[in-house]
C-alpha cells in the first residue's frame, strides 16, 4: 500500500536533476515510509547514501553544485574552475578526471565522495577572509530553470588560486591564467586584498600582476595592503624576490632582475 501522500506531489517539489537528502524530504512532508516507497517505485534514485534525485539524465556537476546551495551550503565555484566557467582557461590542457574546485565552507555532505560521476569535487578549507566581499562572487544561470550558480570573479578565483601555489607547477598554471588577466578591477582587487589575511596569498598576486605589467596594476594602491613582514619560502631552492620577499622558480626571474637575490 501506498503511504500516504503531501498535498504537494514529488514532481511539484523536487525539480529534475536537484539532489537532495532525507531531511529536504522531510521538511517537505515525505516522511521515511512515503520516501521509501518512492524508492521502490523508482521515482526516487539514490545517487548514494543518504542522496537522492528523480529519475532523468545524466548528473552534470552543475546539478551537484546548486544542489549543495540547496541544501544550505555556502560553497561556490573557485579558483580555477571559476576561470575556466568564464573563458579565462580554454586554452589549458586538462588531464584525467575532471576537477571542480569548491571554496566557502569547511566540509561537505558525506555523500559527495561516494557519486559515482566523471568529475571530482575538490574542497578548498583555506579561509582567507574572516568576512566575505560579497561583490567578489556572483552567479552564472544553469539549466531548463536558470539555477544560479555561485562562483568567484575572475579576481577573487586567481587570489584564491594564489594561496594554494606550493611547487613550480603551481606557479606555471597560475602565469598562464595571469597573462588572461587584461581588464581586472582595481577597485575590488584592492578591497579583497585588504579583506584578505593571508600574507603568502597578498604578495604572490601582486607579483604575478607586476611581472605581467598590467595598466590595472598602476592603479593600486599597494601601499594601502597589509603585506606583513619577514620573508615567505614559496618555492624551496627558487629565486628570492627582495621587493615581495618570497621566492619563485628561477626561470620565472632573469638574471638582471633587481629583486633577484640567492635562492633560500
Amino acid at each position: 500500500m501506498k503511504p500516504r501522500a503531501t498535498r504537494n506531489t514529488l514532481e511539484d517539489l523536487l525539480p529534475e536533476g536537484l539532489v537532495v537528502d532525507r531531511s529536504w524530504l522531510a521538511k517537505r512532508g515525505f516522511e521515511r515510509p512515503l520516501v521509501d516507497y518512492y524508492l521502490r517505485s523508482g521515482a526516487l534514485v539514490p545517487l548514494a547514501r543518504g542522496a537522492y534525485r528523480r529519475p532523468g539524465p545524466p548528473l552534470k556537476w552543475e546539478h551537484i553544485i546548486y544542489s549543495l546551495q540547496a541544501l544550505g551550503y555556502s560553497a561556490h565555484v573557485g579558483g580555477r574552475s571559476a576561470l575556466e566557467l568564464q573563458g579565462f582557461a580554454h586554452y589549458l590542457s586538462m588531464q584525467g578526471i575532471k576537477q571542480i574546485h569548491l571554496y566557502g565552507v569547511d566540509k561537505l555532505p558525506s555523500w559527495i565522495s561516494k557519486l559515482e560521476a566523471p568529475y571530482r569535487l575538490i574542497l578548498h578549507k583555506s579561509k582567507l577572509f574572516d568576512l566575505p566581499v560579497t561583490e567578489s562572487v556572483t552567479t552564472k544561470p544553469f539549466g531548463h530553470w536558470d539555477w544560479p550558480l555561485r562562483h568567484s570573479m575572475p579576481e577573487l578565483a586567481l587570489l584564491e588560486m594564489t594561496s594554494e601555489v606550493k611547487q613550480a607547477s603551481d606557479f606555471e598554471v597560475l602565469d598562464k591564467l595571469f597573462e588572461s588577466a587584461t581588464s581586472l578591477r582595481p577597485q575590488l582587487i584592492i578591497k579583497l586584498l585588504k579583506a584578505c589575511h593571508q600574507i603568502k596569498a597578498k604578495r604572490l598576486f601582486l607579483w604575478f600582476a607586476e611581472r605581467h605589467g598590467f595598466t590595472w596594476f598602476d592603479r593600486l594602491d599597494v601601499k594601502a595592503v597589509n603585506l606583513g613582514s619577514g620573508k615567505r619560502v614559496i618555492q624551496k631552492g627558487g629565486a628570492f624576490d627582495n621587493k615581495y620577499q618570497i621566492t619563485v622558480p628561477r626561470e620565472m626571474l632573469s638574471v638582471t632582475t633587481k629583486g633577484l637575490m640567492d635562492g633560500i
